[in-house]
């Protein structure tokens, strides 16, 4: 990989240079890749759930036990799908996208203390 440029020593590093590089590029389409996804999944999930409450009432009052009903579980659902999704992307950070970001500051300070 081709070192980030620091402009003249006067300047330090040229972060614009460093958005521009394909090697963070690629981080963030990587980070995206992921994001895009579960939020289009978890808006999907949500709405889902709002149009149900509000147009299927008989199914979402339905119980299933006791008086817990399909809506109460579905609601429910909806804290464990965020917990889910956050616990999915913390894990996908740190083996896929932190190494990349440590790389890649590791190669900026590098670059910073040479200057």
């Amino acid at each position: 990989m081709t070192e980030p440029t620091t402009g003249d020593s006067s300047r330090g590093i040229d972060y614009i240079a460093v958005d521009e590089s394909e090697r963070f590029q690629a981080l963030k389409r990587l980070q995206r890749s992921f994001i895009f996804p579960m939020a289009a999944f978890f808006l999907l999930w949500y709405f889902a759930y709002v149009l149900l409450a509000a147009f299927a009432t008989d199914f979402m009052s339905q119980r299933v036990w006791g008086d817990i009903t399909v809506g109460l579980l579905m609601g429910l659902g909806q804290f464990v799908t965020t917990f889910v999704i956050t616990m999915a992307y913390v894990s996908f950070a740190n083996r896929r996208l932190d190494p990349i970001a440590t790389e890649i500051r590791d190669e900026l300070e590098k670059a910073e203390a040479r200057a």
